[in-house]
């Protein structure tokens, strides 16, 4: 009786280490695509959330994570099951016009939250003492580097590593010693200030801002395409889902400790911002140097993984739009036009930051507003092509799945137009 139990204890114990093998095998894509989210532009939405509402905001988490989990979820199984890109299906299915016309706007949007990373790196470099102009070029040269020289392997190991220095916004939240108790039962339902007007009124209208600087149209193309250059196979369609929600929770899990570190110190204080390197600068008398200065290295690496992560959705996007190679694990020569174009655009931005008296702000704005025309398109066609069971078969949207996906497409639209209602009226 005792042999019969140890055996079966050893089966389970050889199924489960099983299933983990198997999950590791798939896991990445879909976790670097929602980590990368938290870009440097997404720390300075959560930041400048956190100390203009305080609490409540954290009302919006649960809902933007289901909604980043859902689209996401569509995107890499469309890839697995179909083999093929999100990009490459959009041509062959609607044409090269559709192709030219959203390469174009991902494209021109993608430069401008290039732009972004990289005065994020230039002022956040200052914090540290370090001269900006070199920590650019340094930083955009060992991008270009790690990525042409490497494989796919690598550039994954490595944006998985700089997923750990998140880890930096916890610390920096604990420091700040916030009301936990009021932190997460505002995870529930928002109460804890006075509601007035003029509250509910940002509350609108930066809400929003958090939900449309989640979810995005280059993230929607990166995580179809980098799931499909790791050769995910069909068979492990399910760990892939499994991974997706997990990237899901994990990116606004650490958005939770942003806003809560920016909350405790700067909301409580009447402090606001404009941006999350100030929120580095600022919480420091509140919650201590270290505090501050772990702050900012998280917006440095968050920078760091937008450069990459977004300058990759663009060279992917361009090959499968235009049929040409564009693999992590090709060589230069083999893929010549996909890896030039990932520096072109890294070169681009650091000579627009480094040298244009430009506004960003009107950068972000034009940003804004080619991504709200975007994203409801790159919805449509995701949906369009993850409901059709000529394609799908049996992995097809079943009819809550479709309909689900389309109520989160109209919030994500509303919320990207309120985006940019809010950058044009203040």
């Amino acid at each position: 009786m005792g042999d019969i139990i140890i055996k079966k204890d050893r089966r389970f114990l050889a199924g489960v280490w099983k299933k983990i093998l198997l999950f590791l095998a798939v896991f990445g894509p879909a976790t670097i695509t929602a980590m990368a989210d938290n870009d440097a532009g997404g720390v300075a939405t959560y930041s400048i959330a956190g100390a203009k509402l305080g609490y409540p905001i954290l009302f919006l988490l649960p809902v933007i994570t289901l909604l980043l989990a859902v689209t996401q979820e569509m995107g890499m199984r469309l890839t697995i099951i179909t083999r093929r890109g999100l990009a490459d299906l959009i041509r062959e299915r609607y044409g090269v016009r559709a192709a030219l016309f959203m390469f174009g706007a991902l494209l021109i949007a993608n430069i401008g939250t290039l732009i972004t990373e990289i005065s994020a790196v230039e002022t956040t470099s200052e914090m540290f003492g370090i001269p900006p102009i070199p920590a650019v070029i340094v930083i955009v040269t060992v991008s270009f580097l790690f990525v042409t020289r490497g494989d796919y392997k690598l550039t994954q190991n490595i944006m998985l590593i700089a997923c750990l220095f998140f880890l930096a916004y916890i610390f920096s939240a604990v420091k700040a010693n916030p009301d936990w108790g009021l932190a997460l039962s505002n995870l529930a339902y928002p109460h804890g200030v006075a509601f007035t007007p003029e509250y509910m009124h940002s509350y609108l209208v930066i809400g929003m801002g958090v939900l449309g600087t989640t979810i995005t149209p280059w993230g929607q193309f990166f995580v179809s395409s980098f799931a499909y250059d790791k050769k995910i196979e069909k068979g492990h369609v399910g760990m892939s889902q499994l991974e997706t929600y997990w990237g899901a929770f994990l990116t606004d899990f650490f958005s939770f400790f942003m806003i809560v570190a920016t909350a405790a110190t700067l909301y409580v204080n009447g402090i606001e911002l404009t941006s999350g390197e100030q929120a580095a600068l600022a919480i420091k008398p509140f919650a201590g140097e270290l505090a501050g200065t772990l702050f900012a290295l998280g917006i440095l690496n968050a920078g760091f993984m937008g450069l990459v992560v977004v300058s990759l959705s663009t060279a992917y996007a361009f090959a499968e739009f235009f049929g040409v190679s564009g693999s992590l694990d090709d060589s230069f020569k083999k893929s010549k036009t996909f890896y030039i174009l990932y520096i072109v655009q890294l070169l681009v931005a650091m000579l627009f930051v480094l040298f244009s008296t430009v506004n960003l702000f009107q950068v972000a704005l034009v940003t804004q507003t080619i991504n709200a025309i975007a994203l409801p398109l790159v919805f449509f066609y995701l949906i369009r092509l993850a409901s059709d069971k000529s394609l799908m078969g049996e992995f097809a949207n079943n009819k809550f799945q479709h309909w689900f996906a389309i109520v989160c497409t109209v919030l994500i639209a509303i919320a990207s137009a309120f985006s940019i209602f809010s950058a044009i009226f203040g």
